[in-house]
């Protein structure tokens, strides 16, 4: 099968697993975080600013789109208004695997209009963990990247008919992307989570930004399973970890370790993105809920939905009275059901974040 049919399967599956979510209201692990209210700790809307830094650069705002797609002309066509809306609103926005770019030229289009449509913004090249420097600076040449992005996927190349089999070289590449670049990079999980022994094995091959993405969004092992012909791989379904449970797990060593949390995965709406900020990740990335809005009802209505959410983060980090993103760490919240058994199995206190502001 060609990158330009699996990257076009990807697109119209992961459409339809949204919407399917979206119509079942499955319980999230985000509704197991809460905030302990604080009837006089308001603050006012002019004093906030929700202003945060990645990798050393500013970014007007915490949220961005994060990788999704590209190789063929429908998902050329799916970039174009995702650039537009990120132009329009200000968020950052990070390319899709750029594999297929990488294997013919022909396709560099499909990527080049998330610069071309979004001349000024900070654009995220995006290639898997065995590229060669060689072929990421490729990537990020062809979209003047702020930053690159490499995704480690292993589940979903499991699942993948056409899959990699072997990830034990990953490391090593890493580490060398990472020397060799100059821009930042983030590696980033595709929807099952990183856990704290990996940020601290990422920080030690010379990695200071990471994010999370749990599962809870969108799955590709699903979406992968139901391009077998047989569907008989659903038993990863259920794989891996959410990403309020990543970001409790991992903030105290990507602390100690100078690593950036960023977080995506399942992030529903602006309160999930005030819950991850104040679990520790410095900005927050969203993928199918925006692809869906683009795909159902086009470029003006994504433009919309974000502005909106960018309006209310800011109230929302008003009544929590956090003027900036770092203060929302020390608001107090209550850990509950999975996320809170998940903390307690891996060692740490939900209590502690309950207490946070004393």
């Amino acid at each position: 099968m060609s990158y330009a049919s699996r990257k076009d399967d990807h697109v119209r599956l992961a459409v339809a697993q949204h919407r399917d979510s979206a119509a079942g209201q499955r319980p999230s692990p985000f509704d197991e975080v809460a905030f302990v209210h604080h009837a006089l700790r308001g603050g006012a809307e002019h004093a906030v600013s929700p202003a945060t830094e990645v990798g050393g650069a500013r970014w007007p705002v915490p949220l961005y789109i994060n990788a999704m797609t590209g190789g063929s002309v429908r998902t050329g066509e799916v970039n174009r208004g995702l650039a537009i809306a990120a132009r329009e609103t200000g968020v950052a926005i990070a390319s899709g695997s750029m594999s297929a770019y990488l294997a013919d030229g022909a396709v560099a289009g499909t990527y080049r209009v998330l610069r071309e449509e979004n001349p000024d913004g900070y654009v995220i090249a995006n290639v898997n963990a065995n590229a060669t420097p060689e072929m990421a600076a490729r990537a990020v040449e062809l979209l003047r990247a702020d930053a690159l992005q490499v995704h480690v996927n292993a589940v979903q190349e499991i699942v993948m008919p056409e899959g990699d089999r072997d990830f034990s070289a990953w490391p090593r590449n890493i580490a060398r992307l990472a020397r060799s670049l100059d821009v930042p990079v983030i590696v980033k999980e595709v929807g099952f989570g990183i856990s704290a022994d990996t940020i601290a094995r990422l920080a030690g091959l010379g990695v200071r930004i990471v994010d999370v993405s749990g599962s809870g969004g969108t799955n590709f092992a699903l979406i992968e399973n139901a391009r077998r012909r047989s569907a008989d791989f659903g038993l990863l379904a259920d794989w891996g970890q959410s990403t309020p449970a990543c970001l409790v797990d991992g903030a105290e060593v990507a602390a100690a370790q100078g690593v950036t949390l960023l977080a995506s995965g399942g992030v529903r709406t602006p309160l999930d993105v005030v819950r991850c900020l104040a679990l520790g990740a410095r900005a927050v990335g969203v993928s199918g809920h925006f692809l869906a809005i683009l795909e159902q009802d086009g470029v003006a209505a994504l433009i919309a939905e974000i502005t909106d959410w960018i309006t209310r983060i800011r109230q929302l980090m008003v009544l929590l009275g956090a003027e900036t993103v770092s203060e929302l760490t020390r608001t107090d919240v209550l850990l509950t059901g999975g996320v809170a058994e998940i903390a307690r199995l891996r060692g740490i206190e939900p209590g502690v974040y309950a207490r946070r502001s004393r």
